[in-house]
């Protein structure tokens, strides 16, 4: 089976798994008080910054709620999209730890607009000062987004200065913020702390991490109480060297050929392989702009339940009909180009045979 469902279900990188054998040599200090550690976090001031301050969780869920935690209280609110992973993919895991009420605004192929955000503001349901109602505190957004589109920095730096024109701190959540980087030819400082980020969510796990995620916090006074909230979040990890390992290689290499960068670009580049390979195919409409390492499209049901028999991917949520749906398809890491075109040939059989 071959799978085009998530870039979560590719194998651990080599050179990732080479580094967790080298970490697990011995004994070493729990907690985080490891030469893993040390090295890791250096990496990511290195990367960030040297006023960031970079802490290590279990998972993505984590990654995203406890950040949110560290920047509010259970009164205040939090804007994002209503595609937002931390609107519909999390369970409630925010509105339970947290106590906020998420503010989910219309998107336009996962992006919050600074059209959007005005429009909100200006109906006055922010309720700064009214005692009566939450208050808004956090805008997230997440880089690149739910629908693959990948924001520019330009879009960020004015969603940053809305933010911090009416007082909002801005998150980024980053799961698949190096596919972002990879697309804007840029380094993660230039997109996150340089445009006014304060706190970004980032990912490891689907750029070849075994396990892993990082919050950094791009100002470090943010930072003054988290390792507590981490610590009560379930998060903080006893054999930390096994994830700080994985990130001291995935931030390695020289600049521009970073480990992270390279496998982005890959899993970049077969979606983009993908996207040309079915632009002309008459029953397939690509439906977002593939701007990153996800596809989208739209195609016949009868066609999606048998490709679904040889290859796995999901139904998507938008553009459902009676007899089309919406379908995600993601290249990862290690993706190949003949992965792609087995694919691209597979569908190409069954729409014949479906005429």
């Amino acid at each position: 089976m071959h799978h085009f469902a998530s870039d979560n279900y590719a194998e651990v990188h080599p050179e990732i798994f080479e580094a967790l054998a080298k970490a697990n040599q011995g004994h070493a200090s729990a907690y985080g008080s490891d030469e893993h550690t040390a090295d890791a976090l250096r990496k990511f001031k290195e990367t960030f910054g040297e006023d960031s301050e970079t802490f290590f969780v279990f998972n993505g869920t984590a990654a995203n709620v406890l950040s949110l935690k560290a920047l509010s209280e259970s009164y205040h609110s939090i804007i994002c999209t209503d595609v937002a992973h931390v609107q519909s993919d999390e369970c409630g895991a925010p509105e339970k730890f947290l106590g906020c009420k998420l503010i989910a605004l219309p998107s336009s192929d996962g992006k919050l607009t600074i059209e959007t955000l005005k429009k909100f503001w200006e109906t006055g349901l922010a309720q700064s000062g009214e005692q009566h109602h939450s208050q808004a505190r956090v805008i997230t957004i997440t880089q690149s987004t739910e629908f693959g589109t990948v924001y520019s920095r330009e879009e960020i730096a004015r969603i940053s200065e809305f933010a911090k024109a009416h007082s909002l701190y801005l998150h980024m959540v980053g799961s698949r913020i190096s596919n972002a980087a990879a697309s804007l030819d840029c380094t993660f400082k230039e997109l996150t702390a340089d445009l006014g980020v304060d706190v970004l969510s980032f990912g490891g796990t689907k750029n070849g991490l075994l396990y892993g995620e990082a919050v950094v916090f791009l100002k470090k006074n943010l930072a003054r109480d988290f390792q507590y909230i981490r610590k009560q979040g379930m998060q903080l990890a006893s054999k930390m060297r096994f994830i700080s390992a994985q990130f001291e290689v995935l931030l390695s290499g020289m600049p521009g050929q970073e480990l992270w960068r390279i496998n982005a670009r890959h899993a970049n580049a077969m979606a983009k392989k993908l996207e040309s390979a079915l632009a002309g195919l008459a029953e397939v409409k690509i439906s977002r702009p593939a701007q990153a390492n996800a596809v989208f499209a739209t195609l016949p049901r009868n066609v999606i339940s048998e490709l679904q028999k040889i290859f796995s991917f999901y139904i998507w949520g938008s553009a459902q009909e009676a007899t089309r749906a919406e379908v995600r398809w993601m290249a990862s890491f290690n993706t190949t180009a003949e992965d792609v075109e087995a694919f691209v040939e597979a569908l190409k059989t069954l729409l014949t045979k479906v005429k």
